[in-house]
């Protein structure tokens, strides 16, 4: 049998714990960014996103409109911005547009 823990931990720790062990953030920031990206951005931009991608610390995010593309492009770093703050950390360091 295995041996138990008698140290009480709360789901928070417990959870937190485990997915720094097992080496989970990468996974979790890349759902957590289409998650944040929906929240900030909005049923008009997201009726135009058609992909949301993370790779390391670049966030590409593929739009149908060329037009909402170059609105987008002028405010790049307040939306790095935004999304940071929402995820708590940064993760996010470039954003591309396609």
């Amino acid at each position: 049998m295995a041996k138990r823990n008698n140290n009480l931990l709360n789901i928070s720790d417990a959870l937190k714990n485990f997915v720094t062990e097992n080496n989970l953030e990468k996974g979790l920031d890349k759902v957590n960014v289409r998650d944040a990206w929906a929240k900030l951005m909005g049923n008009g931009i997201n009726k135009y996103t058609t992909a949301i991608e993370l790779k390391k610390d670049i966030l590409y995010v593929q739009l149908s409109s060329s037009a909402l593309r170059e609105e987008l492009s002028y405010g790049n770093q307040k939306i790095i911005t935004l999304l940071n703050e929402e995820l708590g950390k940064d993760v996010i360091k470039k954003l591309i547009l396609r």
